[in-house]
């Protein structure tokens, strides 16, 4: 069974989004959707997760860009079946941190991201939560170091 989920896991706010998305397990193709999206990673919604650990390339498909954006991720978490049950839980899936390489378009992802969720919460919203996050990670690093 996959470890339980942790709001304190995360250190960025996530918005809800269906996006599709492509990837590929050894010789096999896969698409799915994501459940959400945040600066430093996303959801994927899947009967099929990759392990914990693996890194692998994905394609992300956004309304409005010609080209599905390329990024990089490592699975952190899994929710498996057995982690969800009728009552609302998450969805099965995995939860992908973004990993960025050299050549990595790190500026364009970011304000591709932050664009999809402003326009999903709106600016006044999307803005007050952004300070609300800046201002958590503050603390946590001023606690950090001392």
């Amino acid at each position: 069974m996959a470890e339980e989920p942790s709001s304190e896991r995360r250190s960025t706010t996530r918005r809800p989004i269906e996006l599709k998305v492509e990837y590929k397990r050894l010789n096999t193709f896969f698409a799915d959707y994501t459940k959400n999206i945040s600066r430093g990673g996303t959801f994927i919604k899947t009967a099929r997760p990759l392990p914990i650990g693996t890194e692998f390339l994905f394609k992300l498909f956004i309304p409005g860009r010609d080209e599905p954006l390329t990024i990089h991720g490592e699975v952190q978490r899994i929710v498996t079946n057995e982690d969800v049950d009728g009552d609302g839980t998450p969805d099965q899936g995995m939860a992908i941190k973004f990993v960025y390489r050299q050549g990595d378009s790190q500026p364009e992802i970011a304000r591709t991201v932050e664009a999809i969720m402003s326009h999903s919460l709106g600016p006044r919203l999307y803005s007050r939560l952004m300070d609300v996050a800046q201002n958590k990670d503050k603390k946590k690093a001023k606690k950090e170091n001392g």
